[in-house]
């Protein structure tokens, strides 16, 4: 057997900037700019949308005409961020890498790119004899929709040699903005993350002094409970342990055994993306007695996927509940960089990320027991509840 020097880890579906991102090209490229612009416009409302060009002025014309001498830039800074009141500016020394793009981009739910410029992970190729596509075939890797500008009336003979499955592929008029906007939603609508439940299990509830995940508020251990739940709402359940947990668990759930340890729910829920960075996480603790799937429902009904994170807002303390949260994937990473910097607080990433905060139905639906007594109370409430 190849001796394998790197662990094999699953891979988030990225492109060279984002999850869903679409180069423009062959035609010029103001007239690319103008279409993404058009794009913008109309789906910034419902998506966070980037758009990628470059500047045609070159380096000779840029030294010709001076760059702004209040810009640190000028005199020699590799890096310079600008409040412009309405928005933000950041300018580099020198062009990122693509991990580096990857990192700036995640937060954005599409990417429009001049791809007469730069690659993009799938294409809108635009029929214009006033810029033929014949020379850029190398970079037609992925055509997604075919666009005919005004006076063409078919596909020249190269392009229907070049693209796989013609067919398959729509064709519009460059003029048709509704069908191009259709188009772009539909493709957003069938790559939104699938979502996956997990019940974190693996702590080990020092303060109750017994397995919370073994308690049975409703005549079974809570986890197992949690993990129904979670199957009811026709989600993928699994089960966060430990791994002196997993033989007594793997033979009846799906498990996710804690990869990052001593990290508590912080470590559940980045173990859960390890094993499939492209999903989102629907997270929920087992000592959460009084949760429903009325209140789970409600939190998928009304996800946000342009956020971190859809979650409640605790009514004790007003901040965010981490351990009922719907994580998006575009977390991982977040939730990596938050660990480098040494915080393993869920709650402090929401917190300091665009999250969708809602209001529990039932507000009583988030306490959390955690101690003997707490217990006591709970199994006396749901017992006159019943």
């Amino acid at each position: 057997m190849a001796h394998q020097k790197h662990a094999k880890l699953s891979r988030p579906s990225l492109g060279q900037y984002a999850r869903n991102e679409w180069a423009i090209l062959g035609t010029p490229c103001g007239k690319i700019k103008q279409l993404a612009f058009e794009l913008v416009n109309r789906m910034s409302a419902d998506y966070q949308i980037a758009y990628i060009d470059a500047d045609h002025k070159s380096a000779d014309q840029e030294a010709e005409t001076g760059r702004d001498p209040s810009s640190a830039m000028t005199h020699g800074a590799g890096m310079e961020l600008t409040d412009k009141i309405t928005h933000a500016r950041v300018e580099f020394a020198a062009m990122p890498n693509e991990h580096q793009q990857k990192a700036w981009f995640r937060s954005q739910d599409l990417v429009l790119i001049n791809g007469n410029h730069f690659p993009g992970q799938q294409q809108i190729a635009i029929v214009n004899p006033k810029k033929p596509l014949d020379r850029k075939l190398h970079k037609l890797t992925d055509v997604g929709l075919i666009l005919l500008s005004d006076g063409v009336g078919e596909l020249p003979d190269f392009l229907k040699a070049h693209v796989k499955e013609m067919g398959n592929i729509p064709v519009l008029s460059a003029g048709d903005l509704d069908g191009i906007e259709a188009f772009l939603r539909q493709e957003m609508a069938e790559r939104l993350p699938l979502i996956k439940g997990l019940v974190l299990a693996g702590g080990r509830s020092t303060r109750m002094r017994q397995d919370k995940g073994l308690l049975k508020y409703h005549g079974k251990a809570q986890r197992i409970y949690a993990y129904e739940m979670i199957e009811g709402l026709g989600l993928d359940a699994y089960m966060s342990c430990r791994e002196d947990q997993l033989s007594e668990l793997t033979d009846k759930f799906r498990t996710i055994p804690d990869q990052f340890l001593g990290l508590g729910p912080f470590g559940g829920i980045l173990s859960a993306f390890r094993e499939d960075p492209n999903a989102a996480w629907l997270v929920i603790a087992c000592d959460l007695p009084f949760l429903s799937s009325r209140t789970l429902t409600h939190l998928l009904e009304n996800r946000n996927s342009s956020r971190l994170a859809t979650t409640y807002q605790s009514p004790h303390d007003q901040w965010p509940e981490p351990l009922i949260t719907l994580w998006e994937p575009r977390a991982y990473p977040v939730l990596l960089e938050f660990l480098s910097r040494g915080y393993s607080c869920p709650r402090k990433v929401l917190i300091n990320s665009e999250i969708e905060l809602l209001q529990a139905p039932v507000d009583k639906e988030l306490a959390n027991v955690n101690h003997p007594e707490e217990y006591e109370a709970a199994m006396t409430s749901l017992q006159k509840e019943r």
